[in-house]
């Protein structure tokens, strides 16, 4: 073959390769959605079933609440994408109901039936810090891309396993995500010898973070139904939106994330650490 033959013959299998990544498919982009957020929620053994219950049926019914499809609705993009994940220990994490948009009321309801699907399980120990990471690391597989990520945590103790937990907050605020809580202070459970008697400063000072991040304690389980909607709605809302002002006005103010941490944040780590027994309900 000669120098000019072989030079065409560079130039024509160029020139195809050229027409071939023109003509390839664009990688396809993340959908957009004014939220992803994550629902990670405790069922340690200091649950019990019928707590257990309660939370799904609380959680099916604040989605489906015209409330909260009406923040949806007044989205710029009129559609949040969400995962149900339930966690224990630190490496007891379960998704419930994988990323799903809702836009609509059968999208919400959809989501409820995958909820209700299968009875709750629970497990040992109570890894906020894990659960916080896996609910992170969702993020990155979920194939939306939201205005913001917010990982929206509800557990009865603090952390007694893992990683510190005020510690993985900061982490996770630092990569632009918004974790808002739910410290259930019912003491309805097996045993409280692992409760703390102000969850809900502890929540305030270890657990929540990023911008407008905020907690809504639940005293009793009867509050539970009511203090997701409204958690939802905030989420979904916002703090300038009309219905959050309306939300504040017709509720206790939230309280939200504290710059001074005036908890132990290590309180769970040392009462695990100086039980005097060997067998635990957490």
């Amino acid at each position: 073959m000669s120098a000019f033959s072989r030079a065409r013959h560079v130039l024509s299998g160029a020139a195809a390769l050229a027409l071939m990544l023109c003509s390839a498919p664009a990688a396809q982009a993340d959908e957009p959605v004014d939220v992803e957020l994550v629902l990670a929620v405790d069922v340690s053994l200091s649950m019990s079933p019928d707590e257990l219950e309660i939370q799904r049926r609380g959680y099916a019914a604040a989605l489906t609440h015209d409330n909260v499809l009406r923040a949806i609705a007044d989205g710029a993009y009129g559609k949040i994408a969400v995962t149900y994940v339930e966690w224990a220990g630190t490496s007891w994490q379960r998704v419930i109901v994988p990323w799903t948009v809702i836009a609509s009321r059968a999208d919400a309801e959809r989501v409820v039936a995958q909820l209700s699907a299968q009875p709750p399980n629970s497990a040992r120990r109570t890894s906020i810090s894990g659960a916080l990471e896996f609910g992170s690391d969702l993020f990155a597989e979920s194939g939306y891309q939201g205005t913001k990520q917010v990982i929206d945590i509800s557990g009865d103790g603090p952390n007694n396993q893992g990683a510190p937990v005020d510690l993985t907050r900061d982490g996770l605020v630092k990569q632009g995500i918004v974790i808002n809580g739910l410290p259930l202070m019912t003491r309805g459970g097996f045993t409280s010898a692992y409760d703390v008697n102000d969850l809900d400063r502890y929540y305030s000072d270890c657990v929540i973070g990023g911008p407008g991040a905020f907690m809504i304690p639940v005293n009793d389980w009867t509050q539970f139904p009511e203090a997701i909607r409204r958690k939802l709605v905030l989420e979904l809302a916002g703090p300038a939106s009309p219905q959050w002002a309306a939300e504040e006005a017709a509720h206790p103010p939230v309280v939200l994330a504290q710059n001074t941490p005036a908890s132990d944040c290590l309180v769970g780590e040392k009462m695990w650490r100086n039980r005097s027994w060997m067998f635990d309900s957490r």
